[in-house]
């Protein structure tokens, strides 16, 4: 199963003997949140891989094991930003939610 996200935004955390391909030794950094352009899930494992573009422009399926939640953000369309773009609170997990408006 293959599904696109908009405006996901994801960072590198590396497992220890996690799963290949390494994103530490294929172009990606702790320091920099990357757009998640899709996900892909194959049916034999519960592993999902998303599809990040790295530090040189490259594209990899990387492991959900080595990543970790930044934002949403849809207003966007970069492939990379650095974390601290997004703030403190952003990458803690401490900020509060917003309820999405309702149209009238």
């Amino acid at each position: 199963m293959l599904w696109m996200e908009e405006g996901l935004y994801l960072r590198v955390e590396e497992l220890p003997g996690g799963p290949r391909p390494l994103p530490m030794l294929s172009g990606f950094n702790l320091t920099t949140a990357y757009r998640a352009l899709g996900c892909f899930n194959p049916s034999e494992t519960s592993d999902a891989y998303f599809i990040l573009s790295n530090d040189r422009d490259e594209v990899w399926f990387i492991c959900n094991r080595h990543l970790r939640t930044v934002v949403i953000r849809r207003d966007c369309t970069a492939f990379r930003l650095p974390l601290s773009f997004f703030g403190k609170d952003t990458l803690t997990g401490t900020l509060s939610a917003v309820l999405p408006r309702l149209s009238d």
